[in-house]
């Protein structure tokens, strides 16, 4: 696999809980990330690379929300951050369609890849350096525990659910 570069500092890593099993799959989106952009063309291991990039990024963000994101929004002091997580897993999600409904033969294509890497990295660094540590604060034991295992119940589901969908976006 592929250099995946640095992996932001965070107390959470290599931690069992939910934020360590978070982190877990980002860390296997870097993977992915790096991997793809090492290909080049049309060419079946861009393509099978981006599907399975595509499955584990959607199937991760719903299994998310379910888990961690939306007992957040039930904390009225941390409402924002789940918020503007679940708001960036929305335009990651549009990036992901727009890509599926370009021509991977076209430099277009790395150009548009190039934005969806950019915006998901900095998605996740966001995640892991600043929004995990904020929420945890307001979540006890009995909360991560029920989160992990949401998390652990729903992805393998929303992996099987998750579809390409190729859409063009009028703003782009």
């Amino acid at each position: 696999m592929a250099r995946i570069g640095s992996k932001p500092d965070t107390r959470f890593r290599d931690k069992p809980g939910i934020f360590g099993r978070l982190i877990e799959d980002h860390d296997r989106h870097r993977e992915l990330l790096a991997a793809i952009t090492e290909t080049s063309g049309d060419t079946p291991e861009r393509a099978a690379l981006f599907e399975e990039l595509t499955y584990e990024l959607k199937a991760h963000a719903a299994a998310e929300e379910q888990a961690l994101w939306s007992s957040v929004l039930r904390k009225p002091e941390i409402t924002e951050q789940g918020r503007h997580a679940v708001a960036e897993h929305k335009e990651i999600d549009d990036l992901l369609n727009e890509l599926a409904a370009r021509d991977m033969a076209k430099g277009s294509w790395l150009v548009r890849f190039g934005a969806l890497k950019e915006e998901y990295l900095h998605h996740i660094r966001e995640e892991e350096q600043e929004l995990f540590e904020a929420v945890s604060k307001h979540l006890d034991k009995a909360d991560r525990d029920y989160m992990e295992s949401v998390f652990s119940r729903r992805k393998p589901v929303e992996k099987d659910k998750a579809e390409i969908t190729p859409k063009l976006h009028a703003a782009h």
